[in-house]
């Protein structure tokens, strides 16, 4: 899938004075500046990150192309723990490369990252959006990003179950960081059962804090759940886990969510919908582009409440053409980068 449409550019970062260890790759910007945000994470070897980055920005052409927004497709990897690793040098030093790129790409936020981080990043390079809302930006995305989702799942739902809402319906949520802990105050104000799963034992602490009546249960890929909603790292849709899934309905946050894309097969033989993930968390995407034209919050929220109809038109179309809501979200993504590539306005910008 990555091949189909080659990466622009890698770039293999290293500081040793800071202990800096990344990689930006832009996919695309076709449509604009790459933006995505950028991941911290102690991964196993630079294999590892260099998988993931090169899959989440393939991921962030095709979600920016669905969600209408002129931006292309980047993102970034620090290997390293957040929690220890962290420092004002090495956001600095992190923010030089991203300089170096001129523009190119343009950094958010990500797992392991947060506006404070954003805003340290912001005093080195202007390439940085999501940052907190007294540096000038437009804060964290995660309230705009699960609300994206949720307008997503209560498309999916309309589909399984013939009404657009939540209520009634028990949802298991996977993760509980900054966007799983939004998404299940929206499920429980909608009248959805929920039950949560996290790695992290403070998390999961936090949340019965928030929300008591939520069920701390040790899995729910494969509970007695309505909905599976993974909010975590991607890869969690494995082909045999889907063979004893029991949700009617898969749609969450995190990225990549298919191991493969033979997965998506074996959750049409199931009669299991799955809402796209780069259709579905698109809030995040929306609301820095908004920051970077200067839309208005009111229209920004407007504009993420549409998530709902292009997942319903997306639903709509795999069932009518037989093919997996997958295949279909690339289709739609595709018909506007191939459109504006044609486009002559395009064609005389490259001449």
């Amino acid at each position: 899938m990555l091949s189909t449409r080659p990466h622009e550019q890698v770039v293999f970062c290293e500081d040793d004075a800071s202990g800096l260890k990344a990689i930006i790759a832009i996919h695309s910007t076709a449509l604009g500046p790459a933006l995505g945000g950028t991941r911290m994470y102690p991964y196993a070897g630079e294999a590892r990150a260099l998988d993931d980055v090169l899959r989440l920005s393939w991921g962030m052409t095709y979600k920016s192309a669905a969600a209408g927004v002129d931006l292309g497709g980047g993102k970034a990897v620090i290997i390293g723990d957040p929690a220890v690793d962290k420092s004002d040098a090495l956001w600095a030093a992190y923010a030089r490369f991203v300089e170096t790129l001129g523009g190119r790409y343009i950094t958010a936020g990500d797992v392991g990252t947060d506006t404070d981080d954003l805003d340290t990043i912001g005093r080195y390079t202007s390439y940085v959006t999501g940052r907190s809302t007294t540096a000038g930006g437009s804060g964290d995305s995660a309230r705009l990003t699960a609300l994206g989702v949720f307008h997503a799942m209560r498309a999916g739902a309309e589909s399984v179950w013939g009404a657009p809402t939540l209520a009634g319906r028990t949802v298991g949520v996977e993760g509980v960081g900054k966007v799983g802990r939004e998404l299940i105050a929206l499920l429980l104000a909608d009248g959805a059962d929920v039950c949560a799963t996290d790695v992290n034992d403070a998390a999961l602490q936090r949340l019965s804090k928030e929300n008591p009546d939520v069920r701390i249960v040790d899995t729910v890929a494969d509970a007695r759940v309505d909905v599976y909603a993974p909010c975590a790292l991607g890869g969690t849709l494995t082909a045999a886990g889907v063979e004893t899934i029991e949700a009617r309905l898969v749609c969450g946050a995190a990225n990549n969510q298919l191991a493969s894309p033979a997965v998506e097969h074996t959750l049409n033989e199931r009669r299991i919908t799955w809402v796209p993930d780069f259709v579905a968390n698109a809030g995040g995407i929306i609301q820095v582009a908004g920051e970077l034209n200067g839309t208005d919050s009111t229209t920004v929220e407007t504009d993420v409440a549409r998530i709902f109809d292009r997942c319903r038109d997306i639903i709509t179309t795999a069932k009518a053409e037989g093919i997996g809501t997958g295949t279909a979200a690339i289709r739609f993504a595709e018909r506007r980068l191939d459109s504006f590539s044609r486009s002559p306005d395009h064609a005389a910008a490259e001449s």
